[in-house]
This record gives C-alpha cells, sequence and structure tokens, in this order.
C-alpha cells in the first residue's frame, strides 16, 4: 500500500510540471476546502502560524511543522517538514493532514503550487510585522480550524496588552536609544535596520530606534557601532549565547565605545517572541519597555513563556 500511494503521489507531481504555469503567490487559499471535522490534522509552516494555532487551543492538531515553529517548545518534538528551501511537496503530502497552514515567505511559490494540485488544502499568509497584520492572521487562522470565537477574544486579549503598553510608555520620561544585533557568532554580525521587525518593536517599547540612517540588515563595523551610540544593545537569546554572553558581547569591536557597552546594558529575549509579531506581541513589547525603562520594572507582566 506505501508503494502505490508513492506512486499516487509522485503522478500528481508529474501533472503539476507538465501543466502548470508559476505559481501564483499572492493566493490566499486554494480552491479545496478544508474538510468539515471538529478536529483537523494541520501541517503549520512557520513560527508565528504556529503560535497562533497554539494559542487558539488547538495545538494538539498540529502533526506537523516547520523548524521557524519554536513557541511553544513542545512543537519542537513533532514531524519537521525542513526550513524554507528545503521544504518539499511529498514530505508534507505523505504527512496525510487535512490542511497546511503556511507563510508566503516561508515555502517556495513553486510547492505550494504542487500541493494545490494534490487536492490538500493550502492557506498562505502574507506576514506584515505589524499589529494589523497580526490581528488579521489570527482572524484568518480561527476561521480556517473552526476557532472563530477564541480569535475574537485572542485579539481582544492583544488589544488589552496594547492598551496597557501605551499606558506604560505615558509614564516615561525618556527614550533611550536601542540597537538590534543580529548575531551568529563574534564573525558574523549585522545591524537590523529600518524595514525590519526591529524598528516597529523597539518603537512600540518606547524606545528611540538608534540607526535610522540604515535599512535592511547590513554588517556591523566599529565605525557604525560608535556612531549609533546606543544605550542598549538587543540579541535574540540564540544570538547573544552565540557569542558567550554578555562578556562574549563585550568583546565585540566598538562596544566599549558605547553608553550600551560602558553601562553593560545588553539585553536578549526569545527569537520568536522578539521578532515573530505573533498573538504576544503586546507582552514582547512590553518586557523590552520594562527592560530599557527601570521605572516601569513593577509593572511588568510581560509572559515569556
Amino acid at each position: 500500500m506505501k508503494y502505490i500511494n508513492q506512486i499516487a503521489i509522485s503522478a500528481a507531481f508529474l501533472l503539476v510540471f507538465s501543466q502548470c504555469g508559476p505559481a501564483n503567490t499572492t493566493s490566499k487559499s486554494t480552491e479545496n476546502s478544508a474538510p468539515e471535522k471538529e478536529s483537523l490534522k494541520i501541517v503549520s509552516i512557520g513560527g508565528t502560524l504556529s503560535e497562533v494555532v497554539c494559542a487558539l487551543g488547538s495545538c494538539d492538531q498540529i502533526i506537523a511543522a516547520d523548524k521557524t515553529s519554536t513557541r511553544p517548545k513542545s512543537l519542537q518534538d513533532l514531524p519537521s517538514v525542513g526550513y524554507r528551501t528545503g521544504i518539499k511537496a511529498e514530505g508534507v503530502v505523505s504527512l496525510d493532514a487535512d490542511i497546511v497552514l503556511a507563510e508566503e515567505d516561508h515555502i517556495n511559490a513553486e510547492v505550494v503550487t504542487q500541493l494545490q494540485a494534490t487536492a490538500l488544502p493550502v492557506h498562505t499568509f502574507k506576514h506584515e510585522l505589524n499589529v494589523a497584520s497580526t490581528k488579521k492572521i489570527i482572524a484568518d487562522i480561527g476561521k480556517i480550524i473552526n476557532k472563530e470565537q477564541e480569535a475574537k477574544q485572542l485579539v481582544l486579549t492583544l488589544e488589552q496588552d496594547l492598551s496597557l503598553l501605551d499606558s506604560m510608555i505615558g509614564k516615561t520620561s525618556t527614550k533611550p536609544r536601542v540597537l538590534f544585533v543580529y548575531a551568529r557568532g563574534l564573525g558574523s554580525l549585522s545591524i537590523c535596520g529600518k524595514n525590519t521587525f526591529a524598528e516597529e518593536l523597539i518603537k512600540m517599547g518606547g524606545a528611540q530606534f538608534a540607526v535610522d540612517e540604515v535599512f535592511d540588515y547590513k554588517p556591523l563595523t566599529p565605525e557604525a557601532l560608535v556612531a549609533a551610540n546606543p544605550d542598549y544593545i538587543l540579541f535574540f537569546d540564540s544570538g547573544l549565547e552565540s557569542l558567550g554572553g554578555v562578556e562574549g558581547a563585550l568583546q565585540i569591536q566598538g562596544l566599549m565605545q558605547t553608553t550600551a557597552g560602558e553601562k553593560k546594558q545588553i539585553l536578549a529575549m526569545d527569537g520568536l517572541w522578539l521578532s515573530g509579531f505573533g498573538p504576544g506581541v503586546g507582552k514582547a513589547a512590553i518586557q523590552l519597555a520594562t527592560s530599557i525603562h527601570p521605572e516601569l520594572a513593577a509593572h511588568n507582566v510581560a509572559q515569556s513563556n
């Protein structure tokens, strides 16, 4: 039977290659409808989507996920479909899922087309790094997996977090300069400039973005670091760990010539929590705000689980 299934899958892919043109990446879903089931078997591709499904109370319906699905940690125990260009249609189809949820930039467009040809319902999401996009994704997933009421409550919780954040920021009198550095060891350091998650979240946290003249991701140089002169340096947890912790980060050339270096004001947060703009984005911004505004520490309700 396994051999017969493999033949059927291969035949479907041959049909795609011979008859289909380029994939339409603007499509939000296939014409194939998700089955009418109370409990759908879901393959989730994109850490934010997986986090939303779990926040809606359907984590147990995810049967496989990609390598960016790290929150909650239990997702890492599931079968993995791989990472971005490594995700193959054959592997996804073999899981016998009911639906696939995928962030557009986490899966190749041709793989989406191949999956569509097998009649497997595929829902793709354009994930923009802002709160409006987060709310839309929550609502859309809630509708797809029959959790609309839970989605409305989750959006309400997010709005309450943002209201609390605004109240807290209103009590501050300073706007410290914050620089996010993407690190994979001392030999691989980049500044996250404008048009990245870092700009939006740092501003949400009541801080001044330290590199308004830098766009996207640029190599970190001692000169750029000194010129930015941040009050705080922010890393992913994994990035700071790759440097050997705070003391290792202080070895970055030019860092000791900045306020952040002199005061050892080095921060780290969970990567997906910080950059994913998922349902906990309000709490992530609160966590950052309380880290850079000591007067807010008593109000810290962020939960970085």
